[in-house]
């Protein structure tokens, strides 16, 4: 079982039991919905979304198994994670954090290894090891080999 950070539960919201996730992950359509599980906490712990709803910069959640502020302070603070499977991506599908570790090419030249996936002020940027930037953005992104863990960058003139 392959456990992907989703966000960070940084309050509660109300006294019925709902709470704030501050999050970034980029498949929050499949996540933040009703009926799916949550595993909150270093331990784990199971939980499944009753009811979502976006509100500012938070995803707000109520959890079937807690309807009451004082059962849900316990999880304030604690990283929230999504099993993989639940995710039900297709073959072609991949996350922002498979893309650490691959190694980033542009025209057949080798551009480094991908290290870290950097949010800049709602501009996603890709780190590599050469310590360069290159935009993370549709426009930028070639074929991504998940197998054989290879990135092929487009319309990268001026940019390296």
């Amino acid at each position: 079982m392959e456990y992907i950070k989703v966000g960070k539960l940084v309050n509660t919201h109300g006294i019925k039991g709902e709470i704030r996730i501050l999050s970034d992950f980029d498949k929050k359509s499949l996540v933040f919905k009703s009926g799916v599980n949550l595993y909150i906490g270093e331990h784990k712990e199971k939980v499944t979304i009753e009811s979502y709803r976006p509100h500012k910069n938070y995803d707000m959640c109520i959890f079937k198994e807690y309807n009451y502020i004082n059962d849900v302070l316990k999880f304030k603070g604690k990283n929230v994670f999504v099993l993989r499977s639940d995710l039900n991506l297709n073959s072609n599908e991949y996350l922002e954090s498979d893309l650490i570790g691959m190694k980033a090419f542009y025209n057949d030249n080798t551009l480094g290894v991908i290290e870290e996936v950097v949010n800049n002020n709602g501009y996603k940027l890709l780190l590599l090891s050469n310590g360069k930037y290159i935009p993370y953005h549709q426009e930028f992104m070639g074929e991504v080999d998940i197998i054989n863990g290879k990135v092929n960058f487009k319309n990268l003139e001026g940019i390296v």
